[in-house]
């Protein structure tokens, strides 16, 4: 299974239960700083896909997830480890930021 998936409502339960964290980018078509952090998570994800899974999920499309998990601006970043919400990450940082936000996860 590829590190970089998209998920929707439907599968996101399943998504975030593995044992690798999984980062669930929050993200809309419209959102300028949403476009800024996706290569930035990208790099990171194929940079550590043996730790961690990247998951995109498009609120305007699956809304009842960011309702779920409060979501109220993006990009917001939320990391999963067994299912279990881990870290809230919200706003575009630069790679070098991300990195230190997700130590715990990849070092």
């Amino acid at each position: 299974m590829s590190n970089k998936i998209t998920i929707d409502d439907a599968t996101f339960e399943e998504a975030i239960s593995g044992d690798k964290a999984v980062i669930v980018d929050f993200w809309a078509e419209w959102c300028g700083p949403c476009k800024m952090v996706e290569p930035i998570l990208d790099e990171i994800a194929g940079e550590y896909s043996d730790k961690l899974i990247l998951a995109k999920l498009n609120i305007d499309d699956n809304p009842q997830s960011a309702a779920n998990y409060g979501v109220m601006s993006i990009p917001t970043m939320i990391v999963f480890k067994n299912g279990q919400k881990a870290k809230t990450i919200v706003g575009a940082r630069p790679k070098h930021q991300m990195l230190k936000e997700l130590a715990e996860f990849i070092g």
